[in-house]
């Protein structure tokens, strides 16, 4: 029992870390990215990462709703990506909150930076001042279609990742043995592996 809390510690230091260092990279890269740019290409960046959150999100929802039975199955019979879909299964947990809280949080935060960015852009365009009732009406409306669209695009995410999840983590699997078998990078353990070892 004090095992599992240590490494549930552990885990949640290390994603804190990485969600910190993420964070600050994307900010600072999308904020001088949008900078020179016309407001409505700035918008079409905005809903881009709105759709990133979004799609981040069905992962997550998708690896927590899959079950690893229909993998095993296409494991014995040597089909690329199931193992690694397998992985990703008994990983639910960290592989929901990498995509959930870290890329889709992330994903929040900086689509309301750059939001405020390009209503900015888009009132001096229009030779308005910051405060004006223009900058105002925009922000509000701007504002609320994002996160509508986020919203709306997480509910839509979250049914089609509970109906279709098997699909979704096999096609995530293969991904996942691409990269692992082209590169020679371990994306995600073996639970079971991991404890075995112990044991012994």
């Amino acid at each position: 029992m004090k095992q599992h809390i240590r490494e549930s510690i552990n885990w949640s230091l290390g994603i804190a870390v990485i969600t910190f260092v993420l964070a600050a990279i994307f900010t600072i890269v999308s904020t001088y990215a949008l900078s020179g740019l016309t407001w409505a290409i700035g918008t079409i960046v905005v809903f881009i990462i709105v759709f990133i959150g979004i799609f981040f999100d069905m992962l997550g929802i998708a690896a927590t709703a899959a079950d690893e039975i229909p993998f095993h199955a296409m494991a014995s019979k040597k089909v690329n990506g199931s193992k690694s879909a397998i992985h990703i299964v008994r990983n639910a947990d960290r592989f929901a909150s990498f995509c959930n809280d870290v890329i889709g949080d992330i994903s929040g935060i900086i689509s309301g930076t750059a939001t405020a960015i390009v209503v900015l852009e888009l009132t001096v365009t229009y030779n308005y001042t910051d405060g004006s009732v223009f900058h105002y009406v925009v922000s509000v409306v701007f504002t609320s279609l994002v996160a509508a669209l986020t919203v709306g695009g997480k509910a839509l995410g979250k049914s089609i990742a509970i109906r279709s999840s098997t699909e979704i983590i096999f096609q995530v699997g293969r991904i996942f043995h691409f990269i692992e078998d082209k590169f020679n990078i371990v994306l995600i353990k073996d639970k079971k592996k991991k404890r075995n070892s112990k044991r012994k």
